[in-house]
């Protein structure tokens, strides 16, 4: 068995098994939850509360989120999403309705957890406290993602590790510039 073929079938086995375990309470918090971080409006005001009660400090940790999310949206959904061309999971393996109310664009990779991973890893640095707060509805964003249906495990890890490039280049291009600049 190919290494893709495997791959493939552990994503869908993760993704049944995620949809069909997880509480019907816990459904709708998650569901919420994806709804406020919906067209980032979570990690927009997330900005905001930290720009006005954190001084300096918490405005470069909005800049730099906001600017990390844009980063992220950009290669996720202008980029990645026009590339990969998946389908989404199958209707079969989600035992519930969410599973109607999902996008139609490629499900490779999750644009809703690049977002909320690249808003966290570049508040963190500036703002650990908001950091490890922020981090919470974006791990619970990740997960509802794959409960929903809209997408599978690996799409979701590939969503991450963008916001995490994200992050990690907005934090440090302007170091990098100058270090070409100077060179």
């Amino acid at each position: 068995m190919s290494v893709t073929r495997t791959l493939r079938e552990t994503d869908r086995r993760l993704t049944g098994r995620t949809a069909s375990r997880v509480p019907a309470g816990f459904g709708k918090v998650l569901s919420a939850v994806e709804e406020c971080a919906e067209s980032s409006k979570l990690w927009c005001c997330a900005a905001v509360v930290m720009a006005a009660c954190s001084g300096r400090r918490g405005r470069r940790a909005a800049a730099a989120g906001l600017t990390a999310l844009a980063v992220a949206q950009l290669a996720a959904n202008g980029v990645c999403k026009q590339l990969a061309d998946r389908p989404r999971p199958p209707k079969e393996l989600i035992p519930h309705d969410e599973v109607e109310d999902r996008p139609d664009s490629s499900s490779f990779p999750s644009g809703h957890t690049a977002a909320a991973v690249a808003f966290t890893a570049a508040v963190a640095p500036s703002l650990p406290a908001a950091g490890a707060l922020c981090a919470v509805p974006a791990a619970l964003v990740a997960v509802e993602r794959v409960q929903s249906g809209a997408h599978y495990p690996s799409d979701v890890v590939a969503g991450a590790v963008i916001g995490l490039g994200s992050a990690w280049l907005t934090r440090n291009a302007p170091r990098l510039a100058v270090t070409l600049w100077a060179s």
